[in-house]
């Protein structure tokens, strides 16, 4: 008996049991089976003279641009909003769900409804887009500029997820202590709550980062597929599919690794951002 209570003990808790295992696995093949089969149909003899094909740079280029600008854009955006939410306890719960959800949305919405909405909010007959054309003579769908208010679109609650769970896990008595000292509450959230909230930051800009870089359904609907203006590199995969499959592949080979490599650099940080 006292073996059973010790052999109970040494067990690791919240260990799955073995029956979930076979689902587990076929889980896993769901999920890892698609890339799998992706790096065993990459055309690796050719896939130096594609990535340096006349296609690639210029859509890598441009995805890293407008994927580096709307990160700093759900920065600058996405802290405040993060702060807001966190420090929202004292709201009405309805409310206080709402605005949750809303923040949320984005993540499940289908992409192409993504930009069908922007469309409606900043095309030329929008709701904001119509007084720019008229008094300014500005059209953004279809730009540069689109591109980058797509990406933002879609990797926005990321960062504020994150951060908000950050910002939730801070130690109250540090900020408390520099009120105390006389610090201001701009001060106390740059130089206190903020740092300690650090890795969350940066794991919500990193995950940021990387949804820009593979977005595609709001951008192709908003912004389009103009070479060099506004065709992103899963655009430009979308579009070989029908003319060179090798090349549809070796650019989505690319993505994957690219996505792969910023996951395994934050060593799980965000899971601990966006649990806390």
């Amino acid at each position: 008996m006292g073996r059973q209570v010790t052999a109970r003990r040494g067990r690791r808790p919240g260990r799955a049991p073995g029956w979930v295992i076979p689902l587990a696995v076929v889980g896993a093949l769901l999920l890892v089976g698609p890339l799998v089969a992706l790096l065993v149909r990459a055309p690796w003899s050719r896939m130096l003279a594609i990535i340096t094909g006349p296609v690639v740079p210029q859509a890598a280029g441009l995805s890293v641009g407008t994927a580096a600008i709307a990160t700093g854009l759900s920065v600058v955006l996405g802290v405040p909003l993060a702060a807001v939410l966190a420090g929202a306890d004292g709201w009405p719960a309805p409310l206080r769900r709402l605005a949750r959800a809303l923040i949320i949305t984005p993540l499940v919405l289908p992409p192409v409804v993504g930009g069908i909405a922007l469309l409606l909010l900043l095309g030329r007959f929008g709701l904001l887009g119509a007084p720019l054309f008229t008094l300014f003579g500005v059209t953004v769908p279809f730009t540069t500029a689109s591109v980058v208010i797509a990406q933002a679109f879609v990797g926005l609650p990321f960062l504020v997820l994150s951060v908000e769970g950050a910002l939730r896990g801070v130690d109250a008595r540090y900020p408390r202590a520099a009120v105390l000292l006389g610090a201001g509450p701009l001060t106390v959230f740059l130089r206190v709550t903020l740092p300690l909230a650090a890795p969350g930051l940066l794991a919500g800009t990193v995950l940021s980062f990387a949804r820009s870089l593979g977005e595609f359904g709001a951008t192709i609907t908003f912004a389009g597929s103009l070479p060099g203006v506004t065709q992103t590199l899963p655009i430009a995969a979308y579009l070989s599919l029908s003319s060179d499959l090798d090349s549809a592949v070796a650019i989505a080979v690319v993505l994957v690794v690219v996505s792969a490599v910023v996951l395994i650099s934050l060593r799980d940080k965000w899971l601990t951002g966006l649990r806390t």
